[in-house]
């Protein structure tokens, strides 16, 4: 803000959530592609476009250019996020599916965790526009990587390439994939672009889900954009320093994950063989409990930032209590991610080929939310 001759604070929080903005748009494209012409095609050019977009980042010469360039970045960063469920879906039995999520789950969970921390002693010491520099160094590596050992995993495209091949190599035209359709690519297209508009808002269950994580997807957002405001200016903290202060939410994320790691394939389990067949629902248990945190941890956090709690000794019911608002944002964000995990891993088990379009149209509301709710940030806490 203060290279870019500026003092509006929602002009500053934009340039934050503006990225989730992108993570709205693209899985409506990516999802349906990726169910087309496969996973790994998909990944490739969205993971370069990623890099390219967050090198214009670090050279933008405006605050406009700077968000533009910010949403593309989003929007090719979001098929990570759309295509991952997708390929835990083709790859992995349901009785594992829980903890291939927990472990799927790490990346964009912990990424806006360990982000700040050290985004805060780089544009401390060598400048904001070092963090795109990094971001596309990483991205770089990454895209090599997957370019040269990812393996397609959509099986309706694996079997559909290699019909082909036999057709070509046998010469018999008759011979088809088991999972092929009659429709012409162009129906298939727009059938594909439809599917998570329609499982959006026809199917009650993923819109009521959808709703549901994109509140609590707001909440941890607004905590992301607001954490800088009220401890540099609450609590005095430097520009580095403060970024310590998102260590509750990823301890608390880290915890929360570990905990729907080792139980959530379990409950599956024994309430299928207490019920003789298994269910998409059987997931849903721990996101009830999971979700009693959500408000404590709100609570816990927002009322001893309000009353200016100071982080280091205070007592309460019990002595020398230290970092409290952050304590409270680590409750806070395992409960976020209790009903984060199961929900993604429902809707896989549920949609089983359509789960990257059904996460698609979740991903829809939940970053809707999250981009445009940490707006009020700066109103709300100044």
């Amino acid at each position: 803000m203060s290279d870019f001759n500026t003092t509006n604070e929602s002009l500053g929080t934009f340039t934050v959530s503006v990225y989730i903005l992108g993570f709205a748009a693209g899985p409506l494209l990516w999802a349906p592609l990726s169910e087309m012409f496969g996973r790994a095609m998909v990944f490739n050019i969205t993971n370069a476009g990623f890099v390219a977009f967050n090198i214009g980042c670090g050279f933008a010469n405006s605050i406009s250019s700077l968000i533009v360039l910010r949403f593309f970045g989003g929007f090719c960063g979001s098929a990570c996020l759309a295509l991952g469920g997708g390929v835990i879906a083709d790859m992995i039995a349901p009785d594992q599916r829980g903890k291939a999520t927990s472990i799927w789950s790490i990346g964009p969970l912990m990424g806006p965790v360990v982000g700040p921390i050290c985004g805060g002693f780089m544009s401390e010491r060598i400048g904001w526009r070092w963090i795109f520099y990094v971001l596309s160094i990483a991205g770089g590596v990454v895209s090599i990587g997957t370019f040269i050992f990812l393996y397609e995993t959509n099986p309706v495209v694996i079997l559909k390439r290699k019909a082909a091949r036999l057709r070509k190599e046998t010469g018999n035209q008759r011979l088809r994939s088991a999972l092929e359709t009659n429709v012409t690519g162009g129906q298939l297209l727009i059938l594909s672009l439809k599917r998570p508009f329609k499982l959006l808002f026809i199917s009650p269950i993923v819109l009521s889900l959808s709703i549901l994580m994109g509140v609590n997807y707001a909440y941890l957002y607004l905590c992301f954009t607001t954490f800088p405001l009220v401890f540099q200016q609450v609590y005095h903290f430097n520009e580095g320093v403060s970024g310590l202060a998102y260590l509750g939410l990823g301890i608390g994320s880290m915890c929360g994950l570990a905990l729907i790691a080792k139980y959530s394939d379990k409950i599956v389990v024994n309430m299928t063989k207490k019920h003789g067949v298994r269910k998409p629902e059987y997931r849903l248990p721990l996101m009830i409990l999971a979700h009693l945190l959500i408000p404590i941890g709100l609570l816990w956090y927002g009322w001893s930032a309000d009353k200016h709690v100071h982080w280091y000794s205070v007592h309460l019911f019990w002595s020398n209590c230290r970092i409290v608002p952050i304590i409270g944002s680590g409750f806070f964000s395992a409960g976020v991610l209790g009903t984060f995990m199961p929900i993604s891993t429902y809707l896989i088990d549920a949609f089983q080929l359509y789960a990257a379009s059904a996460l698609a149209a979740n991903a829809v509301l939940r970053s809707l939310m999250g981009a445009l709710l940490p707006l009020a940030g700066p109103a709300m806490v100044l």
